[in-house]
């Protein structure tokens, strides 16, 4: 290494493994460092790192291992660095979360295993996938990779999003604006959650939003903070939501006396639905690395002041 190699730090829950995909690609002048006081490039967790920023004196750019960084854009913590996050990389898998529970609800799968373990032989009637209407609050990359899934399926997508516009070749049939929720819900079957955390996404999903719905299955996957759970309690009684799932929480793991826990009507899984992996975050970051090194701008940047 010379002496004016870039000092990267890793926090992360997968340290080793990290160090293990970065020494692939053999990055030129980046030099990975033990020594909090000498990074200028922190690799990191956002929920893990939070805690520290203050021990990193020289940081200049945090790359996330996650696309959700909100833990690290509360006002009172510092900002004066550059954040990116991962993009591109979650839309398969929240599609095979979305669609695989979306199927196996539609299709009484859990009924018929259960029927199994007391040899009963009752068919159910269903109903197929094809007409449905499936509204997707967010339209960015995971949003719209989840559409063109959902519409390989016959699925009608609607789309929600900050400005009500589409984007260029949108999958979307329509886009709505966020303060047009109650009037996209209308004829929702599925309502898929995949936004960030910000002051205008918290509690969206509430007693009063979701009434407009009718006997329709919600999904979050984006923030916890968005979906209301007492109206969601309330919306599931009502009938509004025939069935959540859910596998983002304000606070993880929520309390072992959470009525949640109980509910038939409620899909409880520990933030599963899409996974940062490794080798995937790595070429994110090789890419992005090598623009900074040369002076580039950084893809993927956090704005602080809208928190994504």
């Amino acid at each position: 290494m010379n002496n004016f190699s870039h000092k990267l730090y890793i926090l992360t829950e997968q340290d080793q493994t990290y160090i293990r995909e970065l020494e692939k690609h053999a990055l030129p002048d980046l030099e990975i460092t033990s020594d909090r006081s000498q990074a200028t490039i922190l690799l990191a967790s956002p929920p893990l790192v939070a805690k520290h920023l203050e021990e990193f004196p020289q940081l200049e750019w945090l790359q996330s291992v996650y696309a959700g960084i909100d833990a690290l854009t509360k006002p009172e913590l510092r900002n004066d660095y550059e954040l990116t996050n991962v993009k591109g990389i979650f839309g398969q898998q929240i599609s095979e979360y979305v669609l695989g529970y979306t199927i196996s609800h539609y299709r009484h799968f859990n009924t018929y295993q259960e029927q199994q373990k007391s040899k009963q032989w009752q068919p159910h009637s269903y109903s197929s996938l094809q007409g449905k209407q499936m509204v997707i609050l967010g339209t960015g990359s995971i949003g719209s990779f989840l559409a063109k899934t959902a519409n390989a399926f016959g699925i009608k997508t609607i789309g929600l999003n900050r400005t009500g516009i589409p984007a260029k070749d949108s999958p979307f049939v329509d886009t709505y604006h966020i303060h047009e929720l109650a009037t996209a819900l209308t004829n929702a079957d599925i309502i898929v959650n995949t936004l960030p955390a910000t002051k205008d996404t918290a509690g969206l999903l509430n007693l009063e939003s979701l009434n407009s719905c009718h006997n329709a299955i919600l999904f979050n996957v984006g923030r916890g903070q968005t979906v209301d759970l007492v109206g969601l309690l309330a919306a599931i009684k009502n009938q509004n939501i025939a069935h959540a799932f859910l596998d983002v929480f304000s606070k993880e793991p929520i309390e072992g006396k959470s009525e949640l826990w109980d509910n038939e009507k409620i899909t409880i899984t520990p933030h599963i639905a899409a996974s940062s992996f490794p080798y995937q975050v790595v070429e994110q970051f090789k890419d992005n690395y090598l623009r900074w090194r040369d002076g580039f701008k950084l893809n993927n940047l956090v704005d602080f002041s809208r928190g994504y």
